[in-house]
């Protein structure tokens, strides 16, 4: 898989993800019981721009959903790229496929966090020139300069409609710091997702 580079808000990076997922809020359908999905076929819909960074996300995203005991797949294996916004054609090629469900992931926003140290004198430790600050003193610099660290921070919505009812019935925004691999973040994701699902009763175990 390519790397490609994190430039705008709807582009995910293809390299690792060195800072980890984290859910910042989730919501599940009131009335929503047990999804019943295990053995059947769930679509994994990657929303963004770039039609070959989409198709590999959308693999990954199928290979998670098939390692938790459903069929997992690609939207871009079902439905050809200049009718992925036809509402009509894509219900109707996802109703021919006996598509159960579809899980839906689209990169809502992308920031740079900037966290700054200023430079400290930490005091001396010595009373003494010989005695004290000779030895200790160049081993132990009183003062440290500081520094800047910048973070990039990319936020996913996620979310879970059943076809057969044709409505969602989970979704979840997470925060992914410094990410760089498109499938450690979708592993993350995923995996985050589940759990949640898992405690609200949508899912069980695999």
């Amino acid at each position: 898989m390519s790397s490609l580079a994190l430039t705008t808000a709807a582009t995910l990076a293809l390299t690792g993800c060195a800072g980890g997922t984290t859910f910042q809020s989730t919501w599940k359908a009131p009335d929503a019981g047990p999804l019943g999905f295990k053995g059947k076929k769930v679509v994994a819909m990657v929303v963004v721009p770039d039609v070959a960074t989409r198709r590999g996300a959308e693999e990954e995203l199928a290979r998670q959903l098939t390692q938790r005991g459903v069929e997992g797949l690609p939207a871009s294996a079902l439905i050809p790229e200049n009718e992925i916004k036809d509402k009509d054609k894509v219900k109707s090629r996802l109703e021919k496929a006996e598509v159960a469900g579809v899980v839906v992931m689209q990169v809502t926003g992308k920031e740079k966090e900037i966290t700054a140290s200023g430079p400290t004198y930490m005091g001396p430790s010595y009373g003494s020139f010989y005695g004290g600050w000779y030895g200790a003193g160049w081993g132990m610099p009183a003062y440290s300069p500081g520094y800047i660290k910048t973070d990039t921070l990319v936020y996913v919505e996620t979310l879970v409609y059943s076809l057969k009812a044709d409505k969602l019935v989970w979704a979840g925004k997470s925060k992914t710091t410094n990410p760089s691999r498109i499938d450690a973040m979708i592993k993350e994701i995923v995996a985050g997702a589940a759990g949640d699902m898992e405690k609200a009763g949508l899912i069980r175990k695999p």
